[in-house]
């Protein structure tokens, strides 16, 4: 090796390899992302727990990464200079050789995201970044790296959801969630399943909702703008009418505390959002299903 490859950065280095050898010996994430804080960040914390990640500032050479390297999963930032995340998207699922490849969208909140666009090309996954740490981002992409091959990512969820006998056909489900992007992604995720949504921003809005539509499974967020998840699940459990609708509790983070509190409140399960993709919580809220509930 010359003295000046060898002084390179590494991601520099990698990209020079052929692709057939870069391919075989190593497993990798693309990031695609703008922010300099953020990106030095997730490119430490990956490669601190041993994967091979190569961190790209800008659009149009981030389009060049995935043709060249044609990575396991990709990290990519809506707002960049030079190609945008949606370009990107658009240009990958044109191009049979990459167009398989998972993609985890990094969303500005300040920023209007055109969720409809993001879905039909294919993003698998999103973050906010207002609303993520390291760690939740670390799990979320572990969950993704443990699935093999790429292709077979649908057909795990395939295979669970035949396994399940409740489905979500005729049910009515409702979802508490503040978080616009999130509600939107739910939406279609329900209606693609026949299943009817009953959809609040917040506790406020959903507690007489909750009497008046009486749905078959409730799934909140416990950290909710005024009234807080357990607040509104222990006002539901309170209420001889409503006491038996499953509830599903949603959390950013696995706290041992808000886990325990959610069960002694009477919620039926506690999921983590950053250790679980959204076809895997559509599986669980299938399996909290009761047939005995109308």
């Amino acid at each position: 090796m010359s003295r000046s490859l060898a002084r390179e950065p590494l991601f520099i280095s990698l990209y020079r390899l052929p692709n057939k050898l870069y391919n075989i010996f190593m497993k990798n994430i693309l990031i695609i992302e703008d922010d300099k804080f953020l990106g030095d960040v997730l490119l430490e914390r990956f490669n601190k727990e041993g994967f091979k990640t190569i961190l790209s500032r800008d659009g149009r050479e981030g389009l060049g990464l995935i043709k060249k390297l044609k990575p396991n999963l990709v990290l990519l930032d809506i707002i960049l200079p030079t190609l945008n995340g949606y370009e990107i998207l658009e240009a990958k699922t044109k191009d049979s050789e990459i167009k398989d490849i998972p993609v985890i969208i990094i969303s500005n909140s300040g920023q209007p995201v055109e969720l409809s666009r993001v879905l039909d090309l294919g993003v698998k996954d999103y973050f906010v970044k207002a609303q993520f740490s390291p760690d939740e981002v670390m799990a979320k992409v572990k969950d993704f790296m443990s699935d093999s091959p790429v292709s077979n990512l649908d057909t795990t969820t395939l295979q669970k959801s035949n396994k399940t006998t409740n489905h979500l056909t005729g049910k009515k489900i409702m979802w508490i969630e503040d978080d616009a992007f999130l509600g939107d992604i739910i939406t279609r995720k329900l209606s693609a399943e026949n299943a009817h949504l009953v959809y609040s921003k917040d506790a406020e809005d959903a507690l007489p909702k909750v009497e008046s539509e009486m749905p078959d499974v409730i799934v909140m967020d416990i950290l909710l703008p005024g009234m807080s998840g357990f607040e509104l699940l222990e006002k539901i459990k309170a209420n001889p009418k409503t006491k038996n609708i499953p509830v599903v509790l949603l959390s950013n983070l696995s706290q041992q505390g808000d886990i325990e509190k959610g069960k002694s409140l009477g919620a039926e399960l506690f999921l983590v959002k950053a250790a679980m993709k959204l076809d895997d919580i559509m599986f669980e809220i299938k399996k909290t299903l009761k047939p005995s509930h109308n």
